[in-house]
């Protein structure tokens, strides 16, 4: 939950996972303190205390993204440029999927602040564009709401993975701070050889950005790449 102000939201939120077998939550930029011991979200959480006593808070939907290696954010609203779009169903079958893959992986639902939801730069952040396909006259959920919908598609999809499904040799995809470095070296090498010019830099790393996380980079893929620009930049 990102840049989140209402403790009953959080509140519910815990219930809401918690009642799908999840249990990590985590406010990156809260606009207030103290979210998960307020009165309100205490009694919203309606017996998920426990949830909101281990809610892991960040300065930083970046710090938050760190560790994660697949990660959907959640908007109503259409973007003109930014990752591949999914519906939460296809978001919560390709996620059981991915965490199949490798012990080290680990995927995310992203929710922005209650009224103005996600920016285009916190999205530029993430894997995939998630929506859920609601009323298009009136498609405005609560977050907690959402979170709910979400988590239980989450559940059901990943009920359904079969033990033979999961796959023996692990793939070890790329964490998104890792990620996150290669596009900062990358943008360096790009500027190093004049291809990119950081004083009308354009939509070109907006680009390249999505591009990186439409391919979901293994950690090897990425250590290559920085080498890549290690040595560009040799030059």
């Amino acid at each position: 939950m990102v840049g989140t102000s209402h403790p009953g939201n959080v509140g519910s939120a815990a219930r809401a996972i918690k009642t799908m077998g999840f249990a990590e939550l985590v406010l990156a930029a809260p606009q207030k303190e103290n979210l998960t011991t307020h009165p309100e979200a205490i009694a919203l959480a309606s017996g998920a205390v426990d949830i909101l006593e281990k809610a892991i808070i960040t300065e930083s939907l970046e710090q938050a993204l760190a560790p994660i290696t697949l990660s959907f954010a959640l908007t109503a609203r259409e973007r003109d440029m930014g990752p591949p779009v999914v519906d939460i169903r296809q978001a919560a079958h390709e996620a059981s999927h991915h965490l199949c893959l490798g012990h080290d992986t680990r995927t995310a639902i992203i929710l922005g602040p209650e009224r103005i939801g996600l920016d285009n730069n916190q999205i530029s952040l993430c894997h995939r564009i998630c929506h859920i396909p609601a009323n298009p006259a009136y498609s405005s959920l609560n977050v907690a709401q959402a979170l709910q919908l979400a988590a239980w598609e989450l559940r059901y999809a990943y009920q359904l993975i079969q033990p033979a499904q999961i796959q023996e040799t692990p793939t070890h995809y790329a964490p998104q701070e890792k990620v996150e470095a290669l596009i900062q070296h990358w943008e360096q090498a790009l500027i190093h050889i004049d291809f990119l010019n950081p004083a009308h830099p354009k939509k070109l790393m907006p680009r390249m950005r999505h591009w990186f996380n439409r391919s979901q980079l293994t950690q090897e893929e990425t250590d290559m790449m920085r080498g890549v620009c290690t040595q560009i930049l040799k030059k």
